[in-house]
């Protein structure tokens, strides 16, 4: 990936774990955590206490009261979903669909395969993560209002997104949202690069200023219809390169991010993953 010349030095990498039975919010800082209060859009201070970052249970780093997903927002991702969608040319205005928060999935979580005969895809995508409540926000404002970024997969179930009509399973399953580890606080959106890897295979990679609707187009977009809690996840799109997943592999999302680490997960047969 070839770093864009506004990316960040290094940003606040914002974490969500648990150790010894309790929650918390914490900067990865080398190989610690540096515990939060709370989160920093509900005001989250620093403790003084540090964790092991080897020694903690990693969650997604945000919980989501809703996770918002735009569909066809890379030009060569519309060409490619041809057969999906029938649409033959950018949409108009942003295409959306919800994913239930039980679908979010943390790094070094299981994605289910839903079974055989069944085409599952993996979608690197860039995600913004509110750190403001908003509703009604113009474009110009609009960025104010996120928190950071950071790695999402879209993961799809093909067959089912082309009988259904609508979307709700094909994308909406347990396991079918794994976001993360961290968040990359204060990072511009603009032109972050990003790879989604397959076995060390690298099949999708892009950069978010190639987005057809734009970061702060879509935050002002989807305010107008829902209000955007602190906490919620935005996945803007994912470019061209879907291909299916199977039982065994290992999809990663890496952002170009200094310090950020990638999202991994194994894909297992349904029923295998870790409750």
């Amino acid at each position: 990936m070839e770093r864009s010349p506004d990316a960040p030095a290094r940003a606040p990498l914002l974490a969500r774990y648990r150790v010894a039975g309790a929650t918390h919010h914490g900067l990865l800082e080398g190989a610690a955590l540096a515990r939060l209060s709370a989160a920093p859009w509900d005001g989250g201070a620093p403790t003084g206490i540090c964790d092991a970052a080897a020694e903690v249970e990693w969650l997604t780093p945000c919980a989501p009261s809703k996770i918002l997903c735009i569909g066809l927002n890379y030009i060569e991702h519309v060409r490619e979903s041809l057969t999906l969608t029938g649409a033959k040319e950018p949409p108009k205005e942003p295409l959306f669909f919800l994913k239930p928060p039980s679908s979010a999935l943390a790094s070094g979580g299981a994605i289910e395969h839903p079974g055989e005969g069944q085409r599952l895809d993996p979608e690197g995508e860039l995600a913004l993560v509110i750190g403001k409540r908003v509703r009604h926000v113009a474009v110009e404002h609009a960025l104010e209002y996120v928190a950071g970024v950071t790695a999402f997969n879209d993961v799809s179930a093909r067959d089912w997104q082309k009988s259904d009509g609508q979307w709700a399973r094909a994308k909406g399953c347990d396991t079918f949202a794994p976001f993360g580890p961290v968040i990359a606080l204060g990072v511009s959106p603009l032109d972050v690069a990003f790879e989604l890897r397959v076995n060390g295979e690298m099949r999708q990679s892009a950069r978010t200023s190639g987005m057809h609707f734009g970061p702060a187009f879509l935050v002002h977009h989807l305010s107008r219809y829902m209000t955007l809690e602190p906490g919620d996840v935005i996945a803007t799109g994912t470019p061209a390169g879907i291909a299916p997943i199977v039982v065994g592999d290992r999809v990663e999302v890496v952002l170009d991010i200094a310090g950020f680490p990638p999202l991994v997960n194994r894909v297992v047969a349904a029923g295998r993953a870790a409750s």
